[in-house]
């Protein structure tokens, strides 16, 4: 007997009694975009997401709508790798950052069809990645030399050595540039972990595709886990937490929203946190690089010596 040739297009599916062709356009399955907490990829413990979507209303990702639960937990690993990270040798810090710039370049074209599907043209994107990885070693070349430009000794009127050096913070919770989805973020991460502090940032709620592709390249460049902690999410339901936590010393907004900023303002002082607004910057600009924004993450320490006094009446071996 001869075989029966079936076409796809013939076949019919049955459902509730009707009877349906098959498409023949095929259901994309979009990318699940995880968080970065303590070196790992949890979901939100929250279960929720969300799909952002480009101009023309193409679905990018699911991207994990983070809670007040990923937060506490991203400050309790940020805690845990402050001393390693804080007592490590500058040269080393340095060191990984100039690696987290090598990972960057390796996945240049990811990041590119990234910013790409988030609405920027192929040259805007080029520009950007480059801008990224250019500012990563650039922060790797200050990680051993800002000391140097920021510490002081002081004359003092007694026998004394007065020393005054920088030392970092501690936990910095940060959310990042919201209209901007990869220099602004390198942008304000870099000097923060480059002194010394380690740090959770929220990242841009509607262009968060290269935040956690990010911290795929930091979770592969030598960077202990911990350090950096992304989370993805709305500003506007995470940043009282962002401030209001107990064990977080810096805080750095990225908007120029004057609510939040005066609400900021309010909460930090429950704990003395330091609080930075760089709601003016431009960070495709040489004004989006200066050693100064390591120090708006650091705190000055200053160390008294005493010395014996040889030159004065009575003095002598």
């Amino acid at each position: 007997m001869g075989k029966t040739i079936i076409n796809k297009s013939s076949l019919r599916i049955s459902e509730n009694g009707l009877e349906k062709k098959t498409s023949s356009k095929r259901l994309e399955v979009l990318k699940t975009y995880k968080i970065y907490i303590g070196g790992q990829f949890p979901r939100t413990e929250s279960g929720r997401y969300y799909i952002p979507v480009n101009a023309s209303g193409k679905k990018l990702a699911n991207v994990c709508l983070s809670s007040r639960k990923d937060f506490r937990d991203a400050v309790v690993a940020a805690r845990s790798a402050f001393s390693g990270w804080s007592s490590r040798a500058a040269f080393n810090r340095g060191q990984i950052l100039y690696r987290m710039a090598e990972m960057l370049e390796g996945r240049k074209l990811q990041f590119i069809d990234e910013l790409i599907q988030q609405d920027a043209t192929k040259a805007k994107a080029e520009k950007e990645v480059d801008l990224a990885i250019d500012r990563l070693i650039y922060y790797a070349g200050w990680c051993d030399k800002f000391q140097q430009l920021f510490s002081s000794v002081n004359p003092v009127a007694t026998s004394h050595f007065n020393f005054s050096v920088p030392e970092p913070t501690g936990v910095v919770s940060i959310i990042a540039p919201q209209g901007d989805s990869l220099p602004g973020l390198v942008s304000v991460i870099a000097p923060a972990i480059a002194g010394g502090n380690t740090c959770v940032v929220l990242a841009s709620e509607t262009k968060p595709l290269c935040a956690v592709t990010f911290a795929e390249v930091l979770n592969s460049s030598d960077l202990p886990g911990g350090v950096v902690n992304i989370l993805t999410g709305k500003p506007s339901e995470l940043a009282s937490w962002f401030v209001d936590h107990m064990d977080v010393n810096a805080t750095i907004y990225c908007e120029k929203d004057s609510i939040t900023q005066k609400m900021i303002r309010e909460k930090s002082a429950l704990n003395l946190k330091r609080v930075t607004f760089y709601d003016k910057v431009n960070w495709y600009s040489g004004e989006g690089q200066s050693p100064y924004f390591i120090m708006d993450t650091q705190e000055i320490k200053t160390t008294w010596h005493p010395v014996e006094n040889i030159a004065g009446a009575g003095g002598g071996y």
